[in-house]
């Protein structure tokens, strides 16, 4: 039995359950006195628009340069394949495998994920309410990862600054990109995993 079938709301703030009033019109959390919603507003709707402006980003961050190095005057642009590529070519596999598995693997993992638990819950497709939570889970864990590139970068910059010697600057593509992982974590903090619940039913997922 799902909380709202037995009249229990829980508050957003404070996760307080308020046993829910069926004649009130707005109803208040009695401990923090926020507003209280059966579930999230339009949580769909925004999590379809972060994550169709998440994947609009996704292409400028993989095709522009998310770094430049400058060393003695001349300066070297990398986007994110080919600095794997680069670090492939040095011989440094396992950080390579790290960075392409961070940064090309885990954002696009994301960006369908998210997509196929929307359209699965939208268009009650046949996938079960266990396996769409374990793949909501799944993707909230791993959304930590994503900025490993931007967090190199950050500190390479701020240790790698000696003139016309040698530098760092980050790029475009680096923005970019981050602006993907912050627009992922927010489409996965604005999908209500309720609804999943709601479709069980539906999905023939009696467990």
């Amino acid at each position: 039995m799902r909380a709202i079938d037995a009249g229990l709301l829980i508050c957003h703030e404070c996760h307080q359950l308020n046993r829910q009033e069926s004649e009130a019109g707005r109803q208040y959390c009695s401990r923090c006195g926020g507003l209280l919603h059966a579930r999230r507003p339009n949580s769909l709707a925004r999590t379809w628009a972060l994550l169709l402006t998440a994947a609009i980003l996704y292409i400028p961050a993989n095709l522009l340069p998310i770094m430049t190095v400058n060393s003695l005057g001349r300066g070297q642009s990398d986007t994110i394949m080919s600095g794997v590529l680069e670090l492939v070519h040095l011989g440094m596999v396992p950080i390579a495998a790290v960075v392409f598995v961070a940064s090309i693997l885990v954002p696009t993992f994301k960006l369908v994920g998210i997509a196929l638990l929307l359209y699965s819950v939208q268009r009650h497709q046949p996938m079960s309410a266990r396996q769409r939570i374990l793949m909501f889970r799944f993707i909230e864990w791993i959304g930590r990862w994503s900025m490993l590139d931007i967090f190199v970068i950050a500190i390479l910059v701020a240790l790698v600054n000696f003139g016309s010697l040698a530098s760092i600057e980050p790029g475009m593509g680096a923005v970019a990109f981050a602006s993907v992982v912050v627009l992922t974590m927010l489409a996965a903090l604005t999908f209500d995993p309720r609804l999943i619940w709601d479709n069980t039913e539906s999905d023939d997922d009696h467990e």
